[in-house]
């Protein structure tokens, strides 16, 4: 809840601590990337050191992130609070998966485990702006943090007592080199995005950002090859169920991190309305992806994940279209219609990601695939707000960015239909079992 929660409170906040459209990018990004930076490394540390105290651990450190954001002086403290709440939150989701994954061992229990999962996961991000809305017009955009600790701590109680303790029978070894890599990487990307535009994109700084993403890519490939326990496993990739879910997630989340970012600024900037009427105007995303998102659970179950997929990219792609078309006249029913529509597709599109993530993989490397599909949805989420946020950062009326970012999320959601077809072939599926096979050969070293 808390990547959907902050978007519908931007304005006020821009406006309270006189920040600027790319302090606005960063007080969402800073949250989602910190999350796709480390989630690999908590799902490792989970299956490492037991995922119900990892689980706790991270719990108390979100908590801790959400009472420093509530009392921010300033839009620097906000964003600096963020990112120590997204440290928290790389210990929660795929932790949480993990220990799913390691509770239900039937296939088919599993399945339906994953979609109740991926409902409460619906459900969460869509009712954020509604109750983003709500505290922010009744009480003040601090309340959207803050009303985190008392959940906090009756879940650090909850999981105490209900979640049972679980480690992978083999600990994978900690990967330190990777791990810089990773943050490198996504630093350098993320970055680029939102301050080329109030740098100018052939500044020297954006620049070297551009090939410091280059350089530790490629460094990326390179060591992760090499090692034997590596922090992104790479034979993960070769199943094409599995990196088409990846890049399904990536899609998904970057259409989703825009949704939010420029229907807030929409609404509330171009079209007048409060915070509380902006949250309301998304309740219809947030009552249809709560409802199709345990329908998904169970149809992947049944039939597999490509009718979920295919649906999703039309609906999602339908809406990103008459969006972008729309204007600051365009009568309030029918975006009400299509934000009902968009949240169908969304709430169809998570459960399926989830389960192909985990599917045929080891369950003693339930974390580290489970993080790869975590860490996926929140670099797409981050890249969305950042290309949407430059977007319209850039253009010079904001009707006409705001417009220009909903064709690129077009492009991005019709992507996740083709893909839906593609990666749900018998061929596809034939390399999802090599790479079962291949990790059931695990005795004999295949590497140095």
């Amino acid at each position: 809840m808390d990547n959907t929660i902050v978007n519908v409170a931007l304005p006020v906040i821009r406006t309270d601590l006189g920040a600027s459209i790319t302090s606005l990018q960063w007080t969402v990004d800073a949250y989602t990337l910190v999350l796709a930076c480390f989630l690999m490394l908590a799902g490792a540390t989970g299956d490492r050191v037991g995922r119900n105290r990892t689980f706790q651990v991270g719990l108390a450190l979100f908590g801790l992130g959400s009472l420093l954001c509530s009392l921010a002086p300033s839009i620097g403290w906000l964003i600096g609070a963020r990112a120590v709440q997204g440290l928290g939150g790389t210990m929660l989701n795929p932790v949480a998966m993990s220990i799913v994954t390691n509770v239900f061992t039937d296939p088919r229990e599993r399945a339906r485990a994953i979609g109740i999962w991926g409902s409460v996961v619906g459900i969460s991000l869509g009712l954020g702006p509604v109750l983003g809305g709500v505290l922010t017009e009744t009480v003040g955009w601090r309340a959207i943090f803050w009303v985190n600790v008392p959940v906090v701590l009756v879940a650090i109680a909850a999981t105490a007592r209900y979640v049972p303790e679980s480690r992978a029978p083999h600990a994978r070894r900690p990967d330190p080199v990777g791990q810089v890599l990773v943050v490198v990487l996504l630093a350098s990307v993320v970055t680029g995005v939102i301050e080329g535009t109030r740098l100018g994109w052939g500044s020297p700084l954006i620049v070297g950002l551009g090939g410091l993403a280059l350089v530790s890519l490629v460094a990326l490939l390179v060591w992760e090859r090499r090692r034997r326990e590596p922090l992104i496993e790479l034979r993960f990739f070769s199943s094409v169920p599995f990196s088409s879910a990846t890049v399904v997630a990536v899609c998904a989340f970057a259409a989703f991190g825009s949704f939010l970012f420029l229907s807030t600024l929409y609404l509330q900037d171009v079209r007048g309305l409060s915070a509380l009427h902006a949250g309301l105007a998304l309740l219809p995303a947030a009552v249809t992806a709560t409802i199709c998102a345990p329908l998904s659970g169970r149809l992947v179950a049944s039939r597999g994940p490509r009718p979920s997929l295919v649906v999703a990219g039309v609906t999602t792609t339908a809406v990103a279209v008459v969006i972008a078309l729309s204007g600051p006249t365009t009568p309030l029913w029918v975006l009400l219609v299509a934000y009902g529509v968009y949240g169908v597709g969304f709430g169809l599109v998570n459960p399926p990601i989830t389960n192909t993530a985990v599917s045929g993989m080891p369950r003693s490397q339930a974390g580290v695939a489970a993080a790869v599909a975590s860490t996926s949805r929140q670099i797409g989420q981050s890249l969305g707000v950042a290309v949407s946020g430059t977007i319209v950062a850039g253009a010079a009326v904001i009707e006409t960015g705001i417009s220009t970012a909903w064709w690129v999320v077009a492009a991005a959601t019709l992507l996740i239909g083709v893909i839906g077809v593609l990666a749900t072939t018998a061929r596809a599926r034939a390399t999802a079992d090599r790479v079962s096979d291949l990790f059931a050969e695990e005795a004999t070293p295949a590497r140095l």
